[in-house]
């Protein structure tokens, strides 16, 4: 049984093509590869609004996608929102990668991430932990520290 990490991708990046685990920026993110590479697992992988299942080394471009909702008041007119069928594509998709990869009947899945990324790949996993559960983004930050000091 391998165990898998997935961690989301967050909005903060830097502006220059780059490893993804370089590309994110941010204590949530910056914390969450900590706290995931911590837990020994066999592979970490990133989830991207935009690429799916990202490699810590693909080299990537910087973007402007999301799963999760964001007000208009709040959002950055070049920023895309999936709508529930994009993002149930997404999972799909993420699936279908995650499939080439590992056992997804028996292999262990840590996700590090909020909810409108777990909910369209959870159904397909069946040894999934989301220590993250139920936390919101600062929350999330300070498990991830408390757990990492």
């Amino acid at each position: 049984m391998k165990r898998i990490v997935l961690i989301s991708c967050v909005s903060k990046k830097g502006n220059k093509k780059a490893k993804a685990k370089e590309l994110y920026k941010g204590p949530l993110f910056t914390n969450s590869l900590a706290y995931g590479k911590k837990l020994n697992p066999d592979k970490i992988f990133i989830l991207s609004a935009l690429h799916h299942l990202v490699d810590l080394d693909q080299e990537i471009e910087p973007y402007d996608v999301t799963l999760s909702y964001v007000p208009l008041a709040n959002r950055n007119p070049k920023l895309k929102v999936l709508t529930k069928k994009e993002a149930e594509l997404w999972g799909q998709k993420v699936l279908q990668q995650l499939e080439n990869i590992a056992d997804l009947k028996k292999d262990e899945f840590i996700i590090l991430a909020g909810q409108s990324y777990i909910k369209p790949i959870v159904k397909g996993i069946a040894n999934i932990k989301e220590p993250l559960k139920g936390l919101k983004q600062g929350e999330r930050v300070k498990f991830l520290i408390n757990k990492l000091s």
